[in-house]
């Protein structure tokens, strides 16, 4: 069986800041302060994965008919245990989290009265696949948890205690009615995306259970950034995660896991595999066969992933990684709202909801509109422009920055951005107006016109995650 080379290095990593920056292929103009969208590949994991893309080009009948295969299920193995999976089966690779999610959602049998439910915070294209799967037969429920910040983990907890307690009163209603007990199913985030904040995941997952409510986890941001992971113990019906964002893997890379109890659910991999078997026919697993091959892709960023923990482990390990971007993420947040003179998202005192994304009010008056065209003057602004960026979105009457911390950041670079966004909304003020010459027809009508805009109680970029 084809194993992937351990990463060996000759000398100590750099020391953390931007002196770490001389790891990645940064253009050196450039501030990145949005690792969390796309991830950030270093440069030896980029240069320990060239091997195997010789191998694919040298052989690709070879390659992708034995060596991809047992290479692939070498790195299951680890990525398994890095995450608590009980079993090495448990977990299989797919392109992003977005793919995952979608293949478990659509391989639930949806029935009449049946409830989908997702949260204002939802990542959009997920939230829109929930709306989807509602609109067609047999058109499930599409139920909307609300979060807003700033909130507690406490508060989030009761009233996600007392939301499933109520959708379950429905259900109640609808099983004497029906003859049976609809199912349902709530997507949770771990990590949201934007604000980018960690949510009591753990406990939601528990509450699932107690009101007997399926537990869909996106961990998009999870790995690589949420210490000490154990799926055994927190036991979740699925999660997916991205490991091309806070693991340093290539992109696209993410996992997708179900424990052995839930793999009769997931009746076809997405796309559906050749691998594929009739549950009807079934005489054992066929879970981990179908997403070991689904179609013709780029899979050495699956291999990437066991290069990119032997990377983390030379620069230290997860808790020195995590140490220094959660220290960063917090002071240079205090020094971006005090620039800006704003507040940051999370008012705890312990900040419960900051790992290493920080969520900073942007300095417009309350009347600022919410168009989808304020981002895209953000983005011209700062990343064209200026060469430095965060991501911007709209939550709950205000608009907001989420940024950042790697191990190449430093305080300097969140004051660097403070004053790039003082000089951004100054012009954008002056370009679009405060909103308070608007009314609420005007409002609507230019929703019409902008198909890709989200509803005012949460505009977010399609293009951020």
């Amino acid at each position: 069986m084809a194993e992937v080379k351990t990463l060996h290095f000759e000398s100590n990593p750099p020391p953390f800041g931007h002196e770490m920056r001389k790891c990645f292929s940064f253009d050196p103009e450039y501030i990145n302060m949005n690792h969390g969208s796309y991830g950030s590949l270093p440069s030896p994991v980029a240069e320990a994965i060239k091997p195997y893309y010789a191998m694919a080009e040298a052989n690709p009948d070879l390659f992708h008919r034995f060596t991809s295969i047992d290479l692939i299920r070498n790195v299951r193995e680890r990525m398994a245990k890095f995450i608590g999976a009980a079993h090495t089966d448990e977990v299989v690779f797919v392109p992003n989290a977005s793919h995952g999610l979608n293949a478990i959602l659509r391989d639930f049998i949806w029935e009449e009265e049946d409830i989908i439910c997702s949260c204002n915070t939802t990542y959009k294209s997920i939230s829109k696949t929930a709306q989807y799967i509602s609109d067609i037969p047999p058109h499930p429920e599409n139920s909307q948890f609300t979060i807003l910040f700033p909130t507690t983990h406490n508060e989030i907890i009761e009233n996600w205690r007392t939301y499933l307690q109520s959708l379950n009163e429905a259900r109640a209603r609808s099983a004497h009615r029906l003859g049976r007990r609809p199912k349902i199913v709530a997507v949770i985030d771990s990590i949201i995306s934007v604000p980018g904040a960690l949510l009591p995941w753990k406990e939601m997952v528990k509450t699932c259970k107690e009101e007997d409510v399926w537990s869909v986890v996106d961990a998009a941001h999870s790995i690589g950034q949420e210490l000490d992971l154990n799926l055994a113990e927190a036991d979740p019906d699925f999660w997916v995660t991205n490991c091309h964002k806070w693991l340093y893997a290539k992109r696209s890379c993410a996992l997708l896991y179900v424990p052995k109890r839930n793999q009769h659910i997931i009746k076809a991999s997405f796309p559906t595999s050749h691998a594929y078997i009739s549950p009807k026919k079934r005489n054992g697993p066929n879970f981990v066969e179908q997403y070991e091959w689904n179609g013709t892709l780029d899979f050495v960023p699956y291999i990437s992933a066991s290069c990119a923990l032997d990377f983390r482990a030379w620069l230290g390990g997860e808790h020195v990684i995590n140490a220094y971007c959660h220290r960063i993420a917090i002071e240079g947040g205090k020094r971006l709202a005090q620039i800006l003179g704003t507040e940051m998202i999370d008012q705890d005192k312990d900040f419960q909801f900051t790992l290493n994304m920080v969520n900073v009010a942007v300095p417009f008056p309350a009347t600022m509109s919410s168009d989808f065209e304020i981002d895209m003057a953000f983005r011209r602004k700062l990343l064209i422009k200026k060469k430095i960026y965060p991501a911007f979105f709209y939550h709950n009457g205000k608009w907001w920055t989420r940024c950042s911390a790697q191990v190449w950041s430093q305080v300097e670079d969140f004051e660097v951005l403070g004053e790039v966004i003082l000089e951004a909304c100054k012009e954008i003020i002056d370009e679009f107006g405060d909103g308070s010459e608007r009314t609420m027809t005007d409002v609507d009508d230019n929703m019409e016109n902008l198909a890709v805009r989200e509803p005012n109680q949460e505009v977010v970029c399609i293009y951020t995650r």
